[in-house]
């Protein structure tokens, strides 16, 4: 089953891209050695376009976007942090947009979407069942007898940590 999308990008300053996702949009990430970062990203979706009839842009061409719920302060928090946007926020129907090229040449979409994605709706939970007067009565007899009833305790759990592997050597790219 799928669990998540992988992407990569290819850039000819890749360590100035990696310190521009890590330090300026503050991605989350794990060091796997030698400096390789992998941004630990918290959710994601995929869209398929249509080649539009002029062949622009070509099949088989790839873009990357963030998305927000917040534009403005987005954009605000990026320019603190010395980002410079390639354009002001514009409304592209779907959502209101901007794009930012990181080093290498690298440019990404940032935007607040105007759709509801499917795994952030909101949904009602059922309202609790009453209990039936057979077991409201027999609530109340199990409460006016001294006896203390006990519960069992849910077993405690721990989270696992990865260790990161081991840095094993790369071919060069």
């Amino acid at each position: 089953m799928i669990r998540g999308l992988h992407g990569l990008l290819y850039s000819s300053d890749h360590e100035g891209a990696r310190a521009f996702l890590r330090d300026k949009l503050r991605l989350p990430f794990s060091d796997v050695g030698d400096g390789w970062l992998i941004f630990d990203l918290p959710e994601g979706d995929l869209g398929v376009h249509p080649v539009e009839a002029s062949g622009r842009p070509p099949t088989g061409t790839h873009q990357l976007s963030f998305y927000c719920d917040d534009i403005h302060g987005t954009v605000a928090d990026l320019r603190s942090r010395g980002v410079v946007l390639d354009h002001e926020v514009e409304d592209h129907g779907y959502g209101l947009v901007t794009h930012v090229t990181i080093p290498g040449g690298v440019r990404i979409q940032i935007y607040e979407p105007r759709y509801t994605k499917s795994s952030r709706a909101v949904t009602k939970k059922p309202a609790k069942k009453k209990p039936t007067k057979k077991k409201a009565a027999g609530a109340k007899r199990a409460s006016s007898t001294k006896k203390s009833i006990t519960t069992k305790k849910p077993a405690k759990t721990t989270t696992k940590r990865r260790k990161p592997k081991e840095a094993t050597a790369r071919p060069a790219r």
